[in-house]
């Protein structure tokens, strides 16, 4: 009996220094909250990375410099363990571009050639235009029924509020130059894969690399796409000459650069966040991504200045080659032997309009590190979604396949692809309010975790309910 009652009075000792603890979490994090809705750090990243930087094309001059700028910012913010990690990475270059219908009439095309798109012979390509609104309408087309044609293919991207319309419009570039070559097309032109009616053209990569047979494939805007189209449904004969210069250089590398706000506790425990230092060259990547790096590393040194630092280490990486891949299996790579101790990974890369919602790994929602994230991101009009977290990002995609837990915070992508991989990804377009509520939203979920014994792996998705 005296065993007993002494069991229950350490018990509750346990209960009540734990509550405190709890409370004392909960008043940290809203504190974290509010300041980093008040704190510029994270516009000023973005300012001095678009503005110092400029366009960050794997293998360019641009991109070196950027890999200093990282390592740079990250020591004058106070990381440590700081490291910056060569892959090998073949590296592309854009030259001459220029596209024009020729027939019915003379107009000059707007086109932007596709990333790591081959070129076009020397004096560019003229053919009759074969276009289609999808891609499955192309796809129908069989084998041979394309020769000596430049495809058009005019598929719009629906505006959703979670971005799912762009893997649906994604396709025409990804693989459709590979498909159209595969019915004898010379070359192609899409509809840019964008929600704007912007004559703006994107660009973005597409299949490429040995053994992948494919044709010179470019981007045109929105009106032109329309057009075109219109000229297709009169039933009039099209020609478009298309000439593109692009050049590869198989021998080059690309970083990976991260630091850390060392764990107070356990600091062998590590919380991966970060964004892709990278960007397309015809921009200068503010939205995608230097919001996505400075969000994080504005959250995590605002964790390190607080009086006592959490438990466990957060790292903070910059990944050098999300747009033509690469850095995702590079960094698994270089960490498969520290896996077991990344507690939770996340990225954010989808520009800087507010945080939606919050999806976490399954079988956490009742958990009480969750519960306090939903008292705490709630007055940032963040709700908790229980579907849980997946495909975190294209950088933590490795290790989130190779186990590690991931987290989901959901930005309002309405907007995010009238600019992605355009000139017109500029700092302009970055609105400071909800670059703060990202940092905000950020700041207290990491610290949250940082600050707790969670171990994600350990639970268990609940039953479903009896019917």
């Amino acid at each position: 009996m005296l065993m007993f009652r002494r069991l229950l009075i350490a018990s509750a000792a346990f209960a009540l220094v734990s509550g405190v603890a709890h409370a004392q979490d909960l008043k940290t994090a809203e504190a974290l909250r509010d300041k980093a809705l008040r704190d510029y750090l994270a516009w000023d990243i973005t300012e001095d990375l678009t503005t110092n930087i400029g366009p960050r094309l794997v293998g360019s001059p641009a991109m070196a410099k950027a890999k200093d700028w990282g390592v740079a910012k990250l020591k004058a913010l106070g990381f440590t363990n700081i490291k910056v990690e060569e892959f090998a990475k073949s590296s592309w270059s854009r030259g001459e571009e220029s596209a024009e219908l020729v027939a019915p009439y003379a107009m000059k095309l707007g086109a932007v050639g596709l990333g790591r798109t081959v070129s076009t012979p020397a004096g560019g390509i003229e053919a009759e235009v074969a276009l289609f609104k999808t891609f499955a309408d192309m796809m129908a087309a069989p084998e041979g029924a394309l020769k000596g044609k430049i495809v058009v293919i005019t598929q719009p991207m629906v505006r959703t509020q979670n971005g799912a319309g762009y893997g649906a419009a994604g396709i025409s570039r990804r693989i459709g130059p590979v498909e159209a070559a595969k019915r004898g097309a010379v070359a192609m032109l899409i509809r840019s894969i964008s929600t704007s009616d912007s004559t703006v053209p994107h660009t973005g990569g597409t299949a490429s690399g040995e053994g992948v047979v494919t044709i010179p494939a470019a981007a045109i805007g929105v009106p032109e796409a329309e057009q075109l189209e219109r000229l297709a449904a009169r039933k009039v004969p099209m020609r478009v000459k298309l000439k593109l210069e692009s050049s590869v250089n198989p021998n080059n590398v690309a970083w990976n650069i991260s630091g850390d706000i060392r764990g107070s506790e356990k600091p062998d425990e590590v919380i991966v966040i970060g964004g892709h230092l990278d960007s397309w060259d015809v921009g200068t990547g503010a939205l995608d991504d230097a919001t996505g790096i400075a969000i994080t590393t504005a959250a995590a040194k605002l964790i390190g200045d607080l009086p006592k630092r959490p438990k466990r280490t957060i790292r903070v990486v910059m990944w050098g080659s999300e747009e033509s891949g690469g850095s995702s299996e590079a960094y698994l790579a270089a960490h498969k032997d520290e896996l077991n101790k990344m507690v939770l990974a996340g990225e954010s890369d989808s520009g800087a309009d507010r945080i939606y919602s919050l999806q976490v790994p399954a079988g956490s929602l009742e958990h009480p590190v969750v519960k306090a994230a939903a008292s705490v991101l709630a007055p940032l009009k963040i709700y908790v979604d229980r579907a849980p977290a997946a495909g975190a990002g294209a950088d933590v995609g490795g290790i989130e396949r190779a186990g590690v837990p991931v987290i989901n915070l959901n930005q309002d992508a309405s907007r995010y692809f009238d600019y992605h991989h355009t000139m017109d990804d500029t700092l302009d377009k970055v609105r400071p309010a909800e670059l703060a509520q990202n940092v905000a939203a950020w700041t207290s979920l990491v610290y949250l975790v940082a600050d707790s014994d969670v171990d994600f792996r350990a639970l268990k998705p609940a039953a479903p309910a009896a019917k």
